[in-house]
């Protein structure tokens, strides 16, 4: 084992996703002192719909825009890819698609800019409280220090649970994402279909050259269960004009979010997927990451100077910011998917439904806006 010479710095991110970079930007623009640790070379790949809110700009002073792969101006809802219902998005470019493998380098350039030291291809395989300091040790046998510490590293994060950042029994969500190069159908329009996936969804969201397809279940399944998805996707993709074989195709977990719980300890912080923060109703992962990786930075940073005793400032402010709507969102969910035909006649179909849908993708809107009249409804159509 080799321990690093240097000076601790102030902050290690373990992690480059939006989740993690964002961290990094935000406490290297601040002037602290910032290494990431990402496990794979970048860029690389990661399966994602890539659907993402145009208000997450203002979380940063740079344009996002050179990350953003196609802009959406509508959303088509479906019940067994029949009985379309489409919503059209207001204001300026509210949903944006992006390639994670895309946004996710942009941001860890932008925080190598401001002075962040980036390692990619170096896996973090331990971490330690010494004192006052974390120690993190590599694959490749160095051990960095710091005095705070941002565990980013997604769905399958090794170091949330034995922390005891989120909860300590995770709630997945089973998917398949497809990537199909094709020519686009509808190229500003996103799909939703609600009718081919038992206790879930499918989605197909337009990328240049190509679409970014998934089928996700999110209720009554482990991730290790089958999921029907091949005959889901039998359906789905001759609908887009594909082949019912066409694409990549990668079976993945999604940490959904599943109650209130504490995201920091004596130093540390969890943020993006691996808090467990994706939204238990439409699977949406990007927001909640750029949130939280923005808030930490914010956290810590107050931290380091002094201006806190800790970090739970971070668990509040997630927990205002975010949490509060996804516990209506996972009421919505438990309710809409057990009784989906329902769902989707009193739900979609209502005249203002697609509109709220897409005021709360584009982040203008919370479930808890729309939550507990949603689930009268359909508590009272259903039983």
């Amino acid at each position: 084992m080799t321990t690093s010479t240097q000076a601790p710095h102030d902050a290690i991110v373990i992690g480059a996703g939006a989740a993690g970079a964002s961290a990094a930007f935000h406490l290297a623009d601040r002037g602290r002192q910032v290494l990431v640790l990402e496990a794979r070379s970048l860029p690389r790949h990661k399966s994602c719909g890539g659907g993402m809110a145009a208000s997450m700009q203002r979380l940063f002073p740079f344009d996002l825009s050179p990350a953003v792969d196609q802009v959406i101006a509508r959303v088509r809802f479906t019940w067994c890819l029949e009985d379309p219902v489409t919503a059209e998005l207001a204001g300026d470019s509210p949903f944006w698609i992006v390639r994670r493998s895309v946004l996710d380098a942009f941001l860890c350039d932008r925080a190598v800019e401001a002075g962040a030291d980036l390692l990619s291809g170096h896996e973090a395989l331990a971490v330690e409280r010494q004192g006052d300091l974390w120690e993190v040790r590599c694959a490749d046998g160095q051990v960095h220090r710091s005095r705070a510490l941002v565990i980013g590293d997604g769905s399958d994060s090794r170091f949330a649970t034995p922390l005891g950042l989120g909860p300590g029994r995770p709630r997945f969500a089973s998917t398949v994402a497809v990537e199909v190069p094709a020519e686009v159908i509808d190229p500003d329009t996103a799909r939703f279909e609600f009718g081919l996936v038992r206790h879930g969804f499918c989605w197909a969201f337009p990328r240049s050259g190509g679409y970014s397809i998934g089928v996700g279940t999110f209720l009554g399944r482990s991730p290790q269960e089958e999921d029907g998805s091949a005959r889901v996707l039998d359906a789905l993709l001759p609908s887009l004009g594909l082949a019912n074989d066409a694409g990549e195709r990668k079976r993945l977990n999604l940490r959904i979010w599943d109650g209130h719980h504490r995201l920091d300890g004596p130093g540390v912080v969890a943020v993006g997927d691996a808090a467990s923060l994706c939204d238990p109703f439409l699977a949406e992962g990007l927001r909640p990451a750029l949130i939280s990786g923005c808030t930490a930075a914010h956290v810590i940073d107050r931290w380091l100077a002094g201006e806190a005793m800790d970090l739970s400032d971070y668990s509040r402010r997630i927990r205002a910011e975010w949490g509060e709507s996804m516990a209506w969102g996972k009421r919505i969910a438990q309710v809409f998917y057990r009784v989906p035909g329902v769902g989707y006649q009193l739900g979609i179909k209502r005249p203002t439904a697609p509109q709220r849908i897409a005021q709360i993708l584009s982040g203008e809107m919370g479930y808890g806006d729309i939550a507990q009249r949603v689930i009268r409804r359909l508590l009272f159509k259903g039983s």
